[in-house]
């Protein structure tokens, strides 16, 4: 995946959203997208949180950001929703439903994979012209840490 730049495991909690926001916000501090890339942090652990079995009672949501050549690619790693798969839904005009078309409308590109019976969302964004991501351990937020909880 390149160079992690941290990652943290959060309980799934609705708190635990913003935490992921203030967690990636630091990481990433100074580039360009920033606030795409916060925002599709949150709507990733909202979902996590809401759609699968880390918002059940002991859930956990971890999350990764790394840098690669050229992009930080964002991972949401959730504890199953029972086969279910993450999918764009149809725009129905109701007040949710909209994560993952968020999601895709700001990040370059995303998609998912399974891990036993974890599901791994990730999202990738580019870095603009004289960006550099900062190379894991180069002092922009923290290693690995364990979040509330």
């Amino acid at each position: 995946m390149g160079g992690v730049l941290g990652e943290v495991t959060l309980p799934g909690t609705r708190r635990s959203v913003g935490v992921a926001r203030g967690f990636v916000r630091e990481l990433a501090d100074g580039y360009e997208a920033l606030d795409d890339l916060v925002t599709v942090a949150s709507e990733m652990v909202a979902n996590a949180v809401a759609h699968t079995a880390s918002g059940r009672r002991g859930g956990r949501v971890r999350v990764v950001l790394a840098a690669m050549p050229g992009r930080y690619r964002l991972e949401v790693a959730d504890d199953g929703a029972d086969g279910e798969l993450p999918q764009v839904r149809a725009e129905a005009g109701a007040e949710s439903g909209r994560g993952l078309r968020i999601v895709a409308g700001l990040a370059e590109r995303w998609g998912f994979r399974t891990d036993g019976p974890r599901t791994v969302v990730w999202a990738e964004f580019p870095v603009r012209d004289g960006e550099h991501p900062a190379p894991a351990g180069e002092g922009r937020g923290r290693g690995p840490v364990s979040g509330p909880g």
